[in-house]
């Protein structure tokens, strides 16, 4: 089980390591000095990585530190060094999502459109059905009639009802029904899912604010979680997709979706050190398995393999 799951790691961010790791450890191979050559080369792959430039000078920083410390010992690598300080970032964002006794366990899943919200809700509904919960799914992206239709389409193939009304209907009005749907029959998940139309920013925050009203009224304290799903390959945009979105509705837990297809994976980094938020998932490929719960030792060993 280990060892498949390492493998599922090492897979899905395949072109981050050969991006970033691959250039790491090719510049600190063997060495216990730092020139400034080998600095600025570092500087540029930490960079190109997406961990941003304030984790990057402090990354750097210590190693030039450490670098002096093993001088006359050549031990631990530097390489190995690096490693432990992206961990100790990264395990402060460890925290898989555990579904409560509440019943229903109300889960609100927001994200900008193009991000993989809708699939990614279906492939948490498959994992809760694979576990004998009963799921209720609700199409709150009431403003795109593809996304009710995707979630209907996942909504069959996990056995899982949906709760929509027609396309353009108020996204707040299909959540309340689903609550009232879900209590009714003691499901065991609701998930709501809503738009994410970026250009009318302003609007979708309000619109979500109002979601997570009417939820609260109608289940007074739900959503038990606030689920952001974010899009690895846009990089530090999707740190700055964190930022307004936990202002505006108060993020419970993150979701990094398309890792396997960027070789900006090390966004993770500066989402996790400036927001202090769990990585409940990743997504490190197209099949419902390739959702795994986000494990920050398993994510550096995969992503420094030589």
């Amino acid at each position: 089980m280990i060892e498949g799951l390492f493998r599922r790691f090492r897979e899905g961010l395949s072109r981050t390591r050969k991006s970033f790791s691959g250039q790491l450890l090719t510049l600190l191979s063997g060495r216990a000095t730092l020139d400034a050559q080998t600095l600025e080369a570092l500087e540029a792959a930490l960079i190109s990585a997406d961990l941003g430039v304030s984790i990057t000078q402090a990354l750097l920083s210590h190693l030039q530190a450490r670098a002096t410390q093993i001088r006359d010992q050549g031990t631990p690598r530097l390489v190995d060094i690096l490693k432990q300080e992206l961990l100790s970032i990264l395990i402060k964002g460890e925290g898989n999502l555990e579904v409560s006794s509440a019943k229903p366990f109300i889960i609100l899943m927001i994200g900008v459109n193009g991000v993989g919200k809708t699939t990614t809700i279906g492939k948490l509904a498959a994992r809760f059905h694979g576990t004998g919960k009963e799921v209720l799914l609700a199409a709150g992206d009431t403003f795109r009639a593809a996304a009710i239709d995707q979630l209907v389409v996942w909504g069959e193939r996990v056995k899982a009802d949906v709760i929509r009304h027609q396309a353009g209907a108020d996204s707040a009005a299909v959540a309340h029904d689903a609550v009232v749907a879900a209590v009714s029959r003691k499901t065991d998940v609701l998930m709501i899912d809503t738009a994410g139309r970026l250009h009318t920013k302003k609007n979708l925050m309000e619109e979500l604010k109002k979601v997570k009203r009417v939820i609260s009224r109608a289940l007074p304290g739900s959503p038990h979680e606030v689920l952001l799903v974010l899009d690895a390959s846009t990089g530090q945009n999707a740190l700055v997709q964190s930022r307004q979105f936990h202002e505006a509705v108060g993020v419970t837990g993150l979701i990094l979706t398309k890792l396997d297809g960027t070789a900006k994976g090390g966004v993770i980094v500066p989402i996790v050190r400036e927001l202090g938020l769990p990585i409940r998932f990743i997504g490190l490929g197209e099949g419902v398995e390739d959702l795994q719960p986000f494990s920050a030792s398993t994510f550096v060993d995969a992503l420094f393999e030589e």
